[in-house]
């Protein structure tokens, strides 16, 4: 039995201002650095042999958190595949004004629907469709080999990658929120299948 370990990046600067990040390549918060030390002592008790994080500074600088809060030492994997979504026309845009415009529904429907028009951007089926092959041939094979697996990426594509492993309906997606610094740990056997589930949730509520 193996463990993979999901968590999301801590706060970042445009978090806090309540802008859609996306693809920007923002620096994290004070508060995310705390989000990540938070998370690094929530898996104390996992050891990690394999690291996969996204190629965007603000999941490095979590992983840079968690290292120092364990003494990890180990050699991570960085992959544009695990970034987070393309927000498009949205990216740099405050939420909050955006749902003013467009309304309540279509709002929602932007933020956490599978498959919402974003012109110029992803949808969460887009985002589904770079993360899992991602996962099944890098990710997968380490745990089958019974190495304990830590990912570090965002909200959308720990969400696909969820999606994924616990096979949540399309329609049922837009439920799944993840905290920042939130902590996500399955327990896979060597067929690489999933068998257990915990979530440590040690960050700040997504607003």
């Amino acid at each position: 039995m193996a463990y993979l370990v999901l968590i999301r990046h801590g706060t970042s600067e445009y978090n806090k201002l309540g802008l859609w990040t996306g693809l920007t390549d923002v620096d994290l918060a004070p508060e995310g650095k705390e989000d990540a030390r938070r998370a690094g002592e929530a898996i104390r008790d996992i050891p990690i042999h394999k690291i996969h994080v996204s190629a965007l500074k603000r999941a490095h600088q979590t992983l840079h958190e968690i290292r120092e809060v364990l003494g990890l030492v180990v050699e991570h994997k960085a992959h544009h595949a695990l970034n987070e979504r393309d927000y498009g026309v949205h990216a740099g845009k405050n939420k909050w004004q955006v749902r003013d415009e467009v309304g309540e529904e279509e709002f929602h429907n932007i933020r956490r629907g599978w498959d919402a028009v974003v012109m110029g951007g992803e949808n969460l089926k887009d985002v589904h469709a770079r993360v899992v092959p991602y996962f099944e041939g890098h990710i997968r094979p380490d745990l089958i080999s019974g190495h304990n697996a830590l990912v570090v990426a965002h909200g959308n594509s720990l969400r696909a990658l969820v999606k994924h492993l616990e096979e949540i309906a399309d329609e049922h997606i837009h439920k799944l929120e993840i905290g920042f610094g939130d902590v996500y740990c399955y327990e896979v056997d060597g067929e690489g299948k999933v068998k257990g589930k915990e979530i440590r949730p040690v960050g700040s509520v997504p607003k």
